[in-house]
């Protein structure tokens, strides 16, 4: 087994919990089982999950599951096809303008299904979604999203003309607690340093997440959350 190639058609995802989520819910390739991996319940759960949908079974040693995990302790390993799906254009979105730091990333996409946001579009150049860190941070969230990359902001506008857009921004004048969204609704995030740039401040209504005077700003994964969660109040 390789270790993972962003130029790849699969990716992986690493652990029990994760491996689960693909199997469920992915396109799963191959199933990779620890010979550490003790026979019970959870074993026989996931062993069967594979059979049951056709999916082989590779056992490999443990000096190959820590090369490509980084950890000793990992049980289960499903490799899975990498695929982009469209967005509902009817549904709520979440949209990240070039998010470059994966645990952020895996955090937003498993806060997305929190608040059942279950649409979320990237505007690259931005980490790569797929990537084992991204879907491992989702604790397996990944797979029960629509997530879809765009080159452009002007690229996704052009895909959804009709949703109403919500650029979260430390120059808005309009607090989140203001705001009464509109359906379909798209909440717009920036970078982790430099947020949205100020173009923004014409798109749609911006908005600012009120905050102490002894902070200058949340990190990223912290202000989806809050987003998130506020408009999962009005839908």
């Amino acid at each position: 087994m390789d270790k993972y190639d962003k130029n790849s058609k699969t990716s992986f995802a690493i652990g029990l919990t994760v491996s689960f989520e693909a199997l469920q819910f992915g396109e799963v390739t191959r199933l990779y089982i620890s010979p550490d991996l003790k026979d019970g319940e959870t074993a026989d759960r996931l062993v069967n999950l594979a059979k049951n949908k056709g999916i082989p079974l590779i056992t490999n040693n443990a000096k190959i599951f820590k090369a490509l995990s980084g950890k000793d302790n990992v049980m289960a390993i499903a490799e899975f096809v990498k695929k982009e799906s469209e967005l509902e254009p009817t549904l709520p979105h979440c949209l990240l303008v070039n998010p470059m730091n994966m645990g952020n990333l895996g955090t937003i996409i498993r806060s997305c299904l929190a608040f059942g946001i279950k649409d979320l579009g990237i505007v690259k150049p931005a980490s790569d979604c797929f990537d084992p860190k991204v879907i491992r941070g989702s604790m397996g969230a990944f797979f029960r999203l629509r997530i879809h990359n765009f080159l452009s902001f002007e690229e996704y506008r052009k895909a959804y003309p009709e949703h109403h857009l919500y650029p979260f921004m430390l120059q808005a004048k309009k607090h989140l607690g203001e705001v009464e969204f509109q359906s379909p609704a798209t909440l717009i995030f920036g970078n982790e340093a430099k947020g949205l740039d100020r173009s923004y401040l014409d798109v749609g209504e911006p908005i600012l997440i009120k905050i102490s005077s002894e902070l200058d700003s949340l990190n990223l994964d912290n202000a989806v959350s809050i987003g998130l969660y506020e408009l999962s109040k009005a839908i």
